[in-house]
């Protein structure tokens, strides 16, 4: 057996432990947490007094506006400056979530506002309080057009979770790192730790196709009973 697939062999248990333990987990936490923080951040910056719009259009504007490996920095390695201390997890996951947050909320922001102001008028109408309109109406319609670019913001952030590494979370490229450092073969490490990523990326885009054909079909059964 060529020695660069029998390295490879022997280090795959290894990578896709950390990919288990922290690589998903931070990846879908994360993903969750700017989610939420993203809608709120959205509705805030649309139905909001203007203070609070205010503090909505500051946060993305940072936010958007900086490296999410600088944001990393600054968590991990400037807050212990001021007193505030986290472990590496932990603050990987606050930068992950803000960045996704400010991202996602602009995602949420436009497709609330692509829902035809009818669709509030038809709901008011019947009696729906705001929050009812929101959940019942709105938001249903606004997810099956969020649905695309979320999934590529997933997809993303899967792939960015690499920058994990460089503020010493143990995930799949810097368990990769490691092993380079005792093997010396950074070549054949790097290119299988960009395969796994390349699997988790192709899985989920097949899945993200699934799911945008079964909320069109959705789409198409609302629009066939209107």
């Amino acid at each position: 057996m060529p020695h660069w697939l029998q390295l490879m062999i022997d280090s795959l248990p290894t990578l896709l432990l950390a990919g288990l333990t922290f690589t998903i987990p931070l990846t879908l936490i994360s993903f969750v947490l700017g989610l939420a923080l993203g809608l709120v951040t959205a509705i805030a910056r649309l139905f909001g007094p203007a203070p609070l719009v205010a503090v909505a259009r500051f946060y993305v504007w940072i936010i958007r506006g900086t490296p999410l490996l600088v944001q990393l920095f600054v968590i991990f390695y400037g807050l212990p400056s001021i007193g505030i201390l986290l472990d590496a997890f932990p603050a990987a996951l606050i930068g992950f979530t803000l960045n996704i947050g400010a991202y996602s909320s602009e995602i949420i922001r436009a497709v609330i506002s692509s829902v035809p102001r009818g669709q509030w008028e038809a709901a008011y109408s019947i009696g729906m309080t705001w929050r009812q309109a929101m959940t019942r109406t709105i938001l249903p319609q606004a997810a099956r057009v969020a649905v695309p670019p979320l999934s590529n913001t997933f997809i993303s952030l899967v792939k960015d979770t690499s920058l994990a590494a460089a503020i010493t979370v143990p995930e799949l490229f810097q368990s990769a790192q490691r092993i380079v450092a005792t093997t010396y073969e950074p070549l054949i490490l790097y290119i299988e730790a960009a395969l796994i990523y390349l699997a988790m990326s192709s899985v989920l885009s097949a899945l993200q196709v699934r799911l945008e054909a079964r909320f069109a079909r959705y789409g198409g059964m609302l629009e066939a009973n209107r």
